[in-house]
């Protein structure tokens, strides 16, 4: 019986900090999707204030955004049916809110696994937190400057010597971005895992060089599944800067490794 509460109280506990990331991350999109941003001139400074604007809002002005930066000149955004432009800036909108939601979810998270965790576990949860969100807005931006433009122009590039005239359905570029910042957002993670793993001693720090080939075939297969076409070019984009912080992440535990030694002796 005494288990039994003790799995009641964790599902409680559980549920009310989800719900409130869930509460947090609402807000946030019906923000996105109800406000919109007009700049002003102070000085020398431009400064902004949200004012309530339903259709021509922040999830559109993304939106334009977008479109302005990554689709090739010669590519036409459309919709092919009522609805799309609405739900995509809803897409936009939730990815938006969880992204400016990362530093509660990351904090109710740790408060979750905390009683679970040794004291040291503990100080390396605190420790990694605000690199975890500094990495992720890191990866979504290497994404949106630098990988997602060159993709989509190396893909509508065929189109073009063709002669066709393309046009993207604005459903499919959002999903398509959207997939592209989650997955860079997420990937830049790995040297932070890797970091936290060894930390814990679960692993030794030599174990990331010694695996080194099978990183890097696991990284490609990733890399290769998530781009969307089968040229065997594009998926370097993401498996590149993905092996790139995997050593990133091995000289940082192997340094750290050295100097804890040195420190011992």
């Amino acid at each position: 019986m005494s288990e039994l509460d003790g799995l009641n109280k964790h599902f409680q506990e559980l549920r009310k900090r989800v719900v409130r990331i869930a509460i947090v991350i609402a807000v946030l999109t019906v923000f996105i999707i109800t406000f919109r941003f007009e700049s002003f001139d102070y000085g020398q400074i431009t400064l902004f204030y949200p004012t309530p604007e339903p259709i021509n809002n922040l999830a559109a002005q993304i939106t334009n955004h977008m479109k302005n930066n990554l689709i090739p000149q010669d590519v036409q955004l459309i919709q092919t049916a009522p609805g799309q432009a609405f739900f995509a800036q809803i897409y936009i909108a939730a990815l938006v809110g969880i992204a400016c939601s990362m530093p509660v979810i990351i904090r109710e998270l740790v408060g979750f696994i905390k009683p679970a965790l040794k004291e040291n576990e503990i100080k390396i949860s605190r420790s990694i937190s605000l690199p975890a969100l500094g990495l992720f807005i890191a990866g979504c931006l290497f994404s949106y400057n630098f990988v997602i433009p060159y993709i989509l122009d190396f893909l509508y590039r065929y189109g073009e010597s063709a002669g066709l005239v393309t046009f993207l359905n604005v459903m499919d570029f959002v999903t398509f971005v959207l997939q592209f910042l989650l997955a860079f957002g997420v990937s830049f993670q790995l040297p932070l895992i890797m970091y936290a793993i060894s930390k814990t001693g679960a692993i030794d720090y030599k174990f990331w060089r010694n695996n080194i080939r099978y990183a890097i075939v696991i990284i490609v297969i990733f890399g290769a599944v998530i781009t969307p076409d089968g040229s065997g070019v594009t998926m370097w984009f993401i498996a590149g800067p993905m092996i790139a912080l995997y050593f990133a992440g091995m000289a940082v535990i192997e340094r750290d490794a050295r100097k804890n030694s040195t420190l011992k002796s």
